[in-house]
């Protein structure tokens, strides 16, 4: 196997996996939508009107970029507004931790209020640190095998360079 092979397939995976990542998420916050408000609401961040903005579109818009990524449909521009979302939920895990606020993140269903000692802010940011690499590696190199936006650009051309698009 090329090394450009290798590459597809390890994107391939990262693809994939981000996408299996926003679309549990996005699933389980749209089946219990008053949840996810709370979850929302216990940053301690928003005004209440911002808070049922947020806990309204943010589902789905995780559905959206788990969809987009399962199907390799502009691959990057999704990977950037994924990093750019882990980096905004990063810096909201860090704050309420900063805060000494005693929180669930929400991020995969559940979130608001736990009694003191049962948050697991390192754990969390590490998560969401690992899937920030995902993306970061899908900016980076794009090209997986599999996706839309592979037949929507027509046939590679390959050269030395381990196959990327010429």
């Amino acid at each position: 196997m090329t090394r450009g092979r290798v590459l597809d397939v390890v994107g391939t995976f990262a693809r994939l996996g981000l996408a299996a990542v926003w679309l549990t998420s996005g699933l389980l916050k749209v089946v219990d939508p008053a949840q996810t408000y709370v979850a929302v609401r216990a940053y301690d961040v928003l005004p209440r009107e911002a808070v049922a903005v947020v806990a309204g579109v943010l589902p789905w818009f995780e559905l959206a970029l788990g969809v987009l990524l399962l199907l390799g449909i502009g691959t990057r521009v999704v990977a950037c507004l994924s990093a750019a979302l882990l980096l905004v939920f990063i810096a909201g895990v860090s704050q309420a931790w900063a805060r000494g606020l005693n929180i669930d993140c929400g991020c995969f269903g559940g979130g608001g209020a736990v009694a003191p000692g049962q948050t697991q802010y390192v754990q969390e940011i590490l998560r969401d640190t690992g899937f920030l690499l995902l993306a970061a590696w899908l900016i980076v190199r794009p090209r997986t095998l599999l996706a839309v936006e592979n037949r929507l650009a027509g046939p590679l051309v390959t050269s030395g360079s381990g196959g990327e698009r010429n």
